[in-house]
């Protein structure tokens, strides 16, 4: 039997989706707009530059950036052409690639991160009390821990 929502449930599910997906597409334009880039490339960057020396295994990076191999080979593909990652074969896999940040790509998320936090802080740390950025990051680290994410 279906365990329907209730008028309060419906609410916050309806507020919840269309306020991620609104902070997800602004931040996602003023990356566009001011670092020629999507927020996905700008993910993947930040992951290999807190990597050790800058690299990781393609398929850790799918992982911890919740995309699909193709996509995130698709993304490499786009990141490499622009001189920002190289993909190197894995010495202890010969099936496994490394991506590699570059310091071309390095120097892009130097430039391209001052906006992204501002941008972070705009639309979302500023709209908040500290009451609720406390009540935000315990609701989120629950949903993130309840659905198995890194």
């Amino acid at each position: 039997m279906t365990r329907w929502l209730d008028p309060e449930e419906q609410r916050t599910w309806r507020a919840y989706v269309a306020a991620s997906r609104a902070l997800m597409e602004t931040l996602d334009r003023d990356l566009q707009r001011d670092a020629g880039m999507p927020h996905a490339y700008y993910e993947i960057l930040v992951r290999l530059s807190e990597a050790p020396q800058r690299r990781m295994r393609m398929s850790e990076l799918a992982t911890l950036t919740t995309s699909s191999r193709s996509r995130l080979s698709h993304a490499a593909a786009r990141l490499e052409a622009a001189g920002w990652i190289r993909r190197e074969d894995c010495p202890t896999d010969r099936r496994g690639q490394l991506a590699v940040l570059t310091d071309s790509g390095f120097a892009t998320l130097q430039a391209a991160a001052p906006g992204h936090v501002a941008g972070v802080r705009r639309h979302l740390f500023d709209a908040l009390s500290p009451e609720q950025v406390e009540q935000l990051r315990r609701i989120s680290e629950t949903l993130r821990d309840h659905l198995g994410v890194s």
